[in-house]
């Protein structure tokens, strides 16, 4: 029988564009789970640059680390400044 050989899926390495920020982070949304929610969050900052997204928001690496990629639970205030260095915003929808 073959070997199947497998690597390892970063989500990270898949978010280039700001449309596919804005539909993973949709996708996150709309399961309704904050932890999901926090985990895109983590994995958009990885994409972009922890360091480019702590310093254009105003708050520290660690502090942005502990928030989005160690089970944080970050400020609704942190998620919209990361949202606007993102170029993005909330809606709020009716649930249909």
């Amino acid at each position: 029988m073959a070997t199947i050989q497998t690597y390892p899926w970063d989500a990270a390495d898949h978010l280039q564009t700001k449309e596919d920020i804005a539909a993973y982070l949709e996708a996150a949304l709309e399961e309704g789970d904050p932890s999901l929610i926090i985990a895109a969050l983590g994995d958009i900052a990885r994409a972009k640059g922890i360091t480019n997204i702590a310093s254009e928001t105003g708050l520290g690496s660690e502090n942005l680390c502990k928030a989005l990629l160690s089970e944080g639970n970050p400020e609704f205030t942190t998620v919209i400044r990361i949202l606007q260095v993102l170029g993005l915003r909330l809606q709020i929808v009716p649930i249909t």
